[in-house]
């Protein structure tokens, strides 16, 4: 009974891992061109997201207490920068990362 369970597994996992890799073939089909609505979907949704990620990442922050979302404001202001100076998303994300390690592991300097 055991080996029959873990074959019955293996065959579920691989038929909905086949399903998956199958779903968007079956729904666009196999044309070159993309339709207008899955462009439309990949032009806004990096921003919506990156939106709700800064929302998020701010809805703890008293602004009324110390260190009044300093490090924080700072850290967006970096990323901010960043992405205007360099425009290269990993070297954004990866500079307001470390300079927010950096003031969480000094938070005396506020």
């Amino acid at each position: 009974m055991e080996s029959f369970h873990s074959v019955l597994l293996v065959a579920v996992i691989a038929l909905v891992t086949a399903a998956i890799r199958l779903l968007p073939l079956l729904l666009f089909g196999r044309k070159g061109e993309t339709s207008a609505f899955i462009s439309y979907l990949g032009d806004t949704l990096p921003y919506a997201i990156i939106g709700m990620l800064v929302v998020y990442c701010l809805k703890d922050v008293s602004f009324l207490e110390r260190p009044y979302g300093i490090p924080e404001m700072g850290c967006i202001a970096l990323v901010v920068v960043l992405h205007l100076w360099k425009r290269n998303t990993l070297l954004s994300i990866l500079g307001g990362t470390v300079l927010y390690m950096v003031l969480m592991q000094h938070p005396g300097l506020f």
